[in-house]
């Protein structure tokens, strides 16, 4: 489990004025809330967050956020960024109990190569580059990684199939498709293609001639 500490400040305005003239001092609007408090809304120093964030769980790290002197577990539930620049709006802090389940979704990561695929001009394609888990705090994974080195051209790996840490269960259909292989095109398909279309492309153009000779002699015809 990542954890780190985060400080958090509150008697924040909540107007959107102020809000923009906090983002322009490097301060973030956010709110912490969970089963059991009310909503407190705080705001933390952008420097600082970017640093919590920072480690190996990314945007699944647990935090000791400390308001006021008190600390509570919790980790990032949303995040809204501004459209254009992407700069982080507002943050939603979750408490969380930390024996409790909860859901996070931990991305996924390819190792190994596959030679058989390389070697039959195919590629291994991520499907679904997170999967959502259910798991408690102590133990959610920094990532999920899957070894392709044994794949062939036939293999997909689903979701029911993936292995994952003990305690830490998948959410979602197992048979989802996280991991394909697709067949590349090669020099001498794209050959084969375009010898087939230009025959196709006479074919048609001699059936149009033909076509046209059998009008006119229709003509000459109804002339006699």
């Amino acid at each position: 489990m990542s954890e780190t500490v985060l400080l958090a400040e509150t008697g924040r305005a909540t107007g959107s004025a102020d809000a923009r003239r906090m983002r322009r001092d490097d301060q973030i609007p956010a709110v912490v809330y969970g089963q059991g408090m009310e909503p407190i809304s705080v705001s933390v120093a952008r420097r600082d967050l970017r640093l919590a964030l920072s480690g190996p769980a990314g945007m699944n790290t647990v935090l000791d956020l400390t308001v006021d002197g008190t600390v509570y577990p919790a980790i990032v539930k949303d995040m809204q960024r501004h459209p254009v620049r992407r700069t982080v709006q507002h943050v939603d802090f979750l408490q969380i109990n930390l024996d409790a389940e909860i859901r996070v979704n931990i991305p996924v990561r390819l190792e190994g190569e596959a030679k058989d695929v390389m070697n039959e001009n195919g590629l291994v394609d991520l499907t679904m580059s997170e999967i959502e888990v259910a798991t408690t705090p102590k133990n959610i994974p920094d990532e999920i990684v899957i070894d392709v080195t044994d794949f062939t051209m036939e293999t997909t790996l689903t979701l029911g199939e993936v292995a994952l840490p003990s305690g830490v269960e998948a959410v979602g259909d197992p048979e989802w498709t996280v991991v394909t292989v697709l067949t590349m095109r090669t020099p001498v398909l794209d050959a084969e293609d375009e010898a087939a279309e230009a025959a196709d492309a006479e074919a048609a153009e001699g059936e149009g001639d033909a076509a046209e000779g059998d009008a006119d002699a229709a003509g000459d015809d109804a002339g006699e």
